[in-house]
């Protein structure tokens, strides 16, 4: 899958996960999906942070990519026959990591794909953090969803971690799924 981007949070950099620095990494594997009606993107927002994300998360070790996927559309947004699923692109981020146990840098590579689902959603399944975090989903119009992260990103104290990948998504999904489409 081609490699969108690498990013590394501000206190870290290339050489903190060179083979010559101390520090240890952990890798972490996701799954996301994009799913789009027109300019309308199927997010999930989370009150906590105020933001939107795509819906997906972390792959199961010894799971397949796809099947990750479709587990995550169908616990985060009910989503059902999902189909047609195609790559289109890899996000990678380096961050501090807080379980010393596992490694002092965590090492986050989002898959991120393309599809398909059934019109009709069905029950969700979210975690514990996940419901105390206030998270749902949302069906969204893809710019104002930018604007809404922009802005968080811009003024939020709260904001997350997260909220600068997915306006990176978000803005390349216009580019290359919405805008692309016109040209």
């Amino acid at each position: 899958m081609q490699l969108l981007k690498t990013n590394f949070h501000p206190d870290l950099s290339p050489k903190d996960i060179s083979e010559s620095s101390n520090l240890s990494v952990f890798k972490r594997y996701t799954a996301r999906g994009i799913i789009l009606r027109g300019e309308d993107i199927l997010l999930l927002y989370t009150e906590r942070y105020d933001d939107y994300t795509l819906p997906g998360g972390g792959i199961d070790e010894g799971e397949d990519n796809i099947v990750g996927l479709k587990r995550e559309l169908r616990e985060e947004t009910g989503a059902r026959g999902v189909r047609n699923v195609k790559d289109f692109g890899r996000y990678d981020e380096y961050r501090p990591w807080h379980l010393p146990a596992d490694g002092d840098i965590i090492h986050i590579i989002s898959f991120c794909y393309v599809c398909e689902i059934d019109e009709t959603l069905g029950e969700t399944s979210y975690e514990d953090y996940e419901v105390s975090n206030g998270m749902e989903h949302r069906w969204v119009n893809i710019h104002e969803a930018i604007s809404h992260n922009e802005n968080v990103f811009a003024n939020s104290p709260k904001k997350g971690l997260s909220i600068y990948r997915e306006i990176f998504l978000l803005k390349r999904i216009v580019e290359k799924l919405i805008d692309g489409d016109s040209k």
